[in-house]
Order: structure tokens, then C-alpha cells, then sequence
């Protein structure tokens, strides 16, 4: 069966991929397929639908055939806008590595290129710090200064502490020492937990801690009789058979953006989500459960469950409507009592440490909404899950259908 989007499904997805292409600079199919994976649909319907709404909101625009001269100068002007922008960042590293003031030792040297060779490469760094400020290290001087026998603790730190400093910025900066020691071992390091709190601390890293979340739900003015199927049990026996729903909130410069989340109780994975500028049902909650009723994997065979607060938005007719029509039964936990729906909520608080308070201020919906999806896509399919035996969503439900193939009856020819 043909899948059915909602024209505001089509409108975000394409507005995505216009983010996209804007901030890695590649071309409208590449956008496509990199939004399509993340939000479960086909890169040909994406690009479909970029296309259609490009024609309606710009008759006027430009055509994808511009001269070869022009494009060289195009990406001559760009690659001269990404050397600098490399430079700059380079010298705010360096602002906040030497934060004394003084001239940097040798040993301080060599010590910011190893943390930063990765990102920049050691001849760019050499260059730009001695252009900055003269005196600085040269490239063959750091080369030798490396030459020189270490010893095996320290040789073999010199290989961890980059690989540390790159799974943890890999994974949004919030991985602790747990969760790192078994990122570590699953990308084939044998280290202990002792010694990946060792790194850690020598590479400057460490885990988020989750702070207070504001409250979100609006209780409905009219009565609401729908039971508590869960009762605070969220373990499910398979995917499709229970899902979790609720809001949080984001500030932003141009004011308070919201966020709905709809996650599968056995894997963790969101199978819905979607960020407006109000909470209103048909424009935030309901876009959410679309996008899960959308993308989402169901057996026919098999009673989905969706549990949510008693909010305004859960309530409303069109979304108990929708769940009717599509046989899902509602479940409701209990007025001012978060345990009802605590799988939820440490969803929202995790999109809150993890993604949200990483920076100090978001500008617009449009960046909130691009940056959670991307948040998505990795909790899904990168994210180690600590109740799922430090597994990913998408590992968990692809064992599990695997399993389900291997132990049905095979036909008989």
C-alpha cells in the first residue's frame, strides 16, 4: 500500500533540504537523499516534492544550467571562503587553548596541533599561528619533535586520546565515561573503563548532565476517561506494539519553538517527530504521529498502544480521530504525575542535554528543526542506548525482524 503524506510533511521535507544544501554546499539530490534517509521516505519522492514547491514559490528562479566559467568562480570564491573560515577557527582554538596569555611553551605547542591536526592539518596550523603571532612552530620542527621515542603508555595515548576526541564529537559531545569505554571497545579498541576516565580527562572531554526541564502539559478543560494501558510498564515485546508520545519546548531568538516526539517503547526509536512555533494540535502533535503512521514499521497482525499525558493536544478530536482510524488504542498516565509518562520525558530530557543546550542560543524554528533532525537520524541509527544493552535503535529492530524471518515456518514446495 502506497505510503500518504500530508502536504506539511512534503513542505518540511523540502524546506530541509534547502537547509541542507545550504549548509553543506552540495548539490539538491545529494540534499534529497540525506533527508530522505532520515526521514524514512524515498529520495525520488523528496526530491519530488522539492522540485514541485520550488516551482510554485519561485517562477522566477534561476536555471540549475549555469556557464562553467561562472561555476568555477563559484567554487573558487567558496574554496577561498573556506580557507579563511578554517583560519579563523583555527585562531579561536588557539584564543582558548593559550588562555594564560603568555607565549605557549614548546610542549604547549606541539600539544594544541596533535589536538587539532585532525581538523585542520598540521602545515595549515604551522602557517596560520605563525602568521598570527611569529615564532611559532614549524611544520618540520613539530614533525621532529614527534620523531622522538616515547614511551609505550605514551604512544599508545597518542592513538586513543584523537580517537576519543573524535567519537565523543561524533556523538553530539555527551557520550560519559560509560558510554564511551563501550564506543571504544565496539569500534575494536581493547581498553578498560579506568583507562578510557584517563583519556578522557587528558583530551578534555566529558559526559552531559541532564539539568531541570520545564513543565509542558496543558490539561484539557473537557474530561478525558481513556485508561492507563501502560501503568508504568514501558517494556514491549516488539516494535509497532507500543508508543510513547509528548512536547517540550526550545527558546529561540525569535521566541519559543515546540517540539513532539512519538518513540517506539521497545527499540527507543522516534518513529515521529515534528518542531512548529505552536503547540496546537493539527500543527505540532498530530504532524508527529502522521510522520510515525508514515515511516514506521507495523505488523497487521499485532495491537499498537499509544500512551501520552492528559495534554490539550492529546485530547483533541482529530488526534484521537486519527488514532480510531488507523486502530491504535490511547492510553493516558495520570494528571501532574511525570512516572506516567517517563519514557517520554527522558526522551525530551535527552533532546534537551544533548542536542539543545549544546549551544547558547538558537536564532529560528528553522534552525531548530534542522538541527533535530539530524539529532534524530543519530539517535536512531548511531546513539548507544544504555537500556538496550549498548545498542542502537536501528540494531535492535533489525535483530529483531532477522530473528522473526529465521523462526518462521518455511513453505514447502
Amino acid at each position: 500500500m502506497a505510503k500518504r503524506y500530508s502536504p506539511e510533511f512534503k513542505e518540511r521535507a523540502s524546506r530541509m533540504v534547502e537547509d541542507h544544501q545550504r549548509v553543506h554546499a552540495c548539490s539538491k539530490w545529494r540534499a534529497a537523499e540525506a533527508v530522505a534517509s532520515k526521514l524514512g521516505a524515498s529520495s525520488h519522492t523528496v526530491y519530488g516534492w522539492l522540485k514541485r514547491t520550488r516551482q510554485v514559490n519561485d517562477q522566477s528562479s534561476t536555471s540549475d544550467d549555469e556557464p562553467a566559467e561562472a561555476q568555477k568562480r563559484i567554487a573558487a570564491l567558496e574554496a577561498e571562503v573556506l580557507e579563511l573560515r578554517r583560519a579563523n577557527e583555527i585562531l579561536k582554538s588557539a584564543s582558548a587553548f593559550f588562555a594564560k596569555g603568555a607565549r605557549p611553551s614548546h610542549h604547549e605547542m606541539i600539544r594544541f596541533i596533535d589536538e587539532h591536526r585532525n581538523r585542520f592539518g598540521v602545515e595549515l596550523i604551522c602557517r596560520v599561528m605563525d602568521e598570527a603571532d611569529g615564532g611559532f612552530i614549524t611544520s618540520r620542527g613539530y614533525r621532529a619533535a614527534k620523531a622522538r621515542i616515547r614511551s609505550a603508555r605514551a604512544l599508545k595515548d597518542g592513538l586513543l586520546i584523537p580517537e576519543i576526541q573524535r567519537i565523543h564529537a561524533a556523538n553530539y559531545g555527551v557520550y560519559g565515561v560509560r558510554k564511551m569505554w563501550h564506543a571504544m571497545r565496539r569500534e575494536g579498541w581493547e581498553i578498560g573503563r579506568d583507562q578510557t576516565a584517563r583519556l578522557m580527562r587528558a583530551a578534555g572531554v566529558e559526559g552531559a548532565v541532564r539539568g531541570r526541564r520545564p513543565r509542558t502539559t496543558v490539561a484539557a478543560p473537557v474530561p478525558d476517561h481513556r485508561p492507563d494501558l501502560v501503568e508504568r510498564n514501558f517494556k514491549a515485546p516488539a516494535p509497532g506494539r507500543l508508543w510513547v508520545a509528548d512536547i517540550t519546548y526550545v527558546r529561540t531568538v525569535a521566541g519559543f519553538v515546540y517540539t513532539a516526539f512519538v518513540t517506539d517503547a521497545y527499540s527507543r526509536r522516534i518513529v515521529g517527530w515534528a518542531t512548529r512555533s505552536t503547540m496546537t494540535t493539527e500543527a505540532l502533535s498530530l504532524e508527529a504521529l502522521e510522520h510515525a503512521l508514515a515511516t514506521a514499521k507495523r505488523q497487521e497482525d499485532a495491537q499498537l498502544v499509544h500512551h501520552s499525558d492528559r495534554g490539550s493536544q492529546y485530547v483533541a478530536i482529530a488526534y484521537t480521530d486519527k488514532l480510531a482510524d488507523h486502530g491504535i488504542r490511547p492510553s493516558v498516565g495520570t494528571v501532574g504525575d511525570s512516572y506516567d509518562n517517563a519514557l517520554a520525558e527522558s526522551v525530551n530530557g535527552l533532546y534537551k542535554t544533548e542536542l539543545i543546550y549544546s549551544q547558547p542560543a538558537w536564532a529560528s524554528l528553522t534552525e531548530v528543526e534542522f538541527a533535530t533532525m539530524n539529532w534524530v537520524h543519530w539517535w536512531n541509527t548511531a546513539r548507544l542506548h544504555e537500556n538496550l544493552g549498548q545498542q542502537t535503535p536501528a540494531e535492535v529492530e533489525s535483530a529483531y525482524y532477522e530473528q522473526r524471518t529465521e523462526s518462521a515456518p518455511k513453505s514447502r514446495n
